[in-house]
């Protein structure tokens, strides 16, 4: 009965291993044929059938991308952005989840169903109200317009309330009994024991403000504040569309998120399994 078993287990290890490496490929494949195509001259680019690697290799759509276009205009924005979208979401989330998970105040219970509430809201439902009232504070076109309507993510507030309920209430008892302000309890208790949950959250909230691609690209119209995002769309040739070059600049687009995914993969895994957890 047990070889049964094994053999049995042993099988059912092998379909599902063929059905990830099956999975992975078409997970992969896209991104290997937009680098490849991006390798190719424009005329291989369009042509009518499948080809797998470049009859010519060429760097030509790079270095447009690097010299003709404001790529590097656009990364900075993109890195002001998303740096800014990072700190003022996280530290607001920080300090949300522990005003609502240790203090007590009026209309606390209701506040916190309020941010659950809005975790099931689409943020694509709030796009127009955002652009009106960007638009009325004359925000449309800069740095401040593009951040302020991405700041909106109820997950990571959510997220820390759970870390600060599960810390034992003894280190939050000792503080108080030597007359810590709620202040000094934050910073020299609770937040010392949770860099690693603030580490990961801000890596995986970087990598949400880089990649964002709807809003800022109904906040701005002029090329020069365009994130890389949207930046990207504006790489074209005298002659109209140029598949191969956009492609080339989507993968330098691309770069830095999956430079910092492989760097910080272990805290981008843990933040995505703490959001995971979350949703489920």
């Amino acid at each position: 009965m047990n070889a049964i078993t094994a053999r049995r287990l042993n099988v059912a290890g092998l379909i599902i291993t063929v059905l990830t490496v099956i999975s992975a490929v078409l997970w992969a494949f896209p991104l290997y044929w937009g680098i490849v195509s991006s390798l190719k001259p424009e005329d291989e680019v369009i042509r009518p059938y499948i080809e797998l690697w470049p009859d010519t290799f060429t760097f030509s759509h790079y270095v447009f991308a690097l010299t003709k276009t404001e790529i590097g205009r656009w990364y900075i924005n993109s890195v002001v952005v998303a740096l800014a979208v990072t700190i003022l979401t996280v530290g607001s989330s920080l300090l949300c989840g522990y005003a609502i998970s240790q203090l007590h105040f009026p209309f606390r219970n209701a506040l916190w169903w309020l941010i659950l509430a809005s975790f099931m809201v689409p943020l694509q439902t709030l796009i127009v109200n955002h652009f009106e009232l960007v638009a009325s504070l004359g925000l449309l076109n800069t740095w401040a317009g593009i951040v302020l309507p991405q700041l909106i993510h109820p997950v990571i507030i959510i997220v820390y309330k759970q870390f600060f309920d599960s810390v034992p209430k003894d280190f939050r008892e000792a503080a108080v009994m030597d007359n810590a302000s709620e202040w000094r309890i934050l910073t020299r208790v609770y937040i010392p024991m949770n860099w690693g949950v603030t580490a990961a959250l801000s890596i995986v909230c970087f990598i949400w403000a880089w990649n964002a691609f709807l809003w800022p690209f109904l906040a701005v119209t002029k090329t020069s504040m365009m994130t890389i995002t949207v930046g990207i769309t504006q790489v074209n040739d005298a002659f109209g569309l140029s598949y191969a070059r956009q492609l080339a600049a989507a993968v330098l687009a691309g770069m830095p998120v999956a430079l910092a995914y492989l760097i910080f993969q272990r805290r981008v895994t843990q933040a995505i399994t703490l959001s995971a957890g979350i949703k489920g």
